[in-house]
C-alpha cells in the first residue's frame, strides 16, 4: 500500500504535475484519475485540473456534465477563481476542476490575451491548500498544454508500449526543454510511465527496453498493464481503484503512486 500522510500544515509544499503526451489514447486521463486517487488515499489533499475539452477526467470521477457550470474554461479566461471552479469528488481528499465543451474555444479567445501562456499559473498562485495538483492535458501541444507546462513544476508522461512511442516522446521532451528555457525554468521531467503493457506481446518488451535504455532512471519501474477493469471503470464514473481495487490495473497504480511519492521525498532531501 501507499504510505499514509498527515494533513499538511500551512507551510506544506504544493506540487503541480502536468500529465502530458501529445498523442491520444496513451492513458493520460486514466493515469491522472487513478494516480490522484492513490495519492489521496494516503491522506494528502489532491486536485485534478481537467484541461482537456473532452472532459474525460471529470466524467471518470463521476462529475455529471450538467453540474459543470464553472469549469477550467472560466479559470483560464479569468471569469472564476480556483476556489470557485473546484468541485468535490466522491473520493475523500480528491477534488476536481471540471472541463466543459467551452474549453475548446479558449485557445481562440486567448490568442490576443496578455500573458496568455501564464493564465493557469496565475490562477494557481497563492492556492496552497493542496499537496498535489495534477493537470490532465489534451492530446496535443497547443495553448492549453502550454498553460499546463508553464504552471507545473514537473511533467509525468504516460507512454503506450507501441512501435512509434520513442519518436513521439522525443518531440515532447524537446517541447518541455523549450518551455523550460522560455517560460518556466523550474520545469522538469518527473518520469515516464509505460502504459498498456501486454506481457504476451514481444513488442511491449522491446519498447520498454528501448525507452529504459534511452531515458534510464526517468522511467518508472512500475508498468501499467492492459487490463479490462481499467477500461470498464470510466463508464461507471469511477477510478479503477474504486471500481476494483484488487485487479492488476489498480495494483499497478498503487505502486506507481508509491514511486511518485518516493521521488518527491528524494527531491526534497536533495533540495
Amino acid at each position: 500500500m501507499v504510505e499514509t500522510h498527515d494533513s499538511p500544515g500551512p507551510e506544506a509544499t504544493q506540487r503541480v504535475i502536468a500529465i502530458a503526451n501529445q498523442k491520444g489514447g496513451v492513458g493520460k486521463t486514466t493515469t491522472a484519475i487513478n494516480l490522484a486517487t492513490a495519492i489521496a488515499a494516503t491522506g494528502r489533499q489532491v486536485l485534478i485540473i481537467d484541461l482537456d475539452p473532452q472532459g474525460n477526467a471529470s466524467t471518470g470521477l463521476g462529475i455529471d456534465r450538467r453540474t459543470r457550470a464553472i469549469s477550467s474554461y472560466h479559470l483560464l479566461i479569468g471569469e472564476a477563481t480556483l476556489a470557485e471552479a473546484v468541485m468535490p469528488s466522491a473520493i475523500p481528499n480528491l477534488s476536481v476542476v471540471p472541463s466543459s465543451v467551452d474549453l475548446s474555444g479558449a485557445e481562440i479567445e486567448l490568442v490576443d490575451a496578455p500573458r496568455r501562456e501564464y493564465r493557469l499559473a496565475s490562477a494557481l498562485t497563492g492556492q496552497g491548500c493542496y499537496d498535489f495538483i495534477l493537470i490532465d492535458c489534451p492530446p496535443s501541444l497547443n495553448l492549453l498544454t502550454l498553460n499546463a507546462l508553464v504552471a507545473a513544476q514537473a511533467v509525468l508522461v504516460p507512454l503506450q508500449c507501441e512501435f512509434f512511442a520513442l519518436e513521439g516522446i522525443s518531440h515532447l521532451v524537446k517541447t518541455i526543454e523549450r518551455v523550460k528555457q522560455v517560460f518556466n525554468p523550474t520545469l522538469e521531467l518527473h518520469g515516464i510511465v509505460l502504459t498498456m503493457f501486454d506481457k504476451r506481446n514481444n513488442l511491449s518488451d522491446m519498447v520498454a527496453a528501448d525507452v529504459r535504455g534511452y531515458f534510464g532512471d526517468k522511467v518508472y519501474k512500475t508498468v501499467i498493464p492492459r487490463n479490462v477493469r481499467i477500461s470498464e471503470a470510466p463508464s461507471h464514473g469511477k477510478p479503477v481503484l474504486i471500481y476494483d481495487v484488487r485487479c492488476t490495473g489498480a495494483e499497478a497504480y498503487i505502486h506507481l503512486a508509491s514511486e511518485v511519492l518516493k521521488r518527491e521525498r528524494e527531491r526534497e532531501l536533495v533540495a
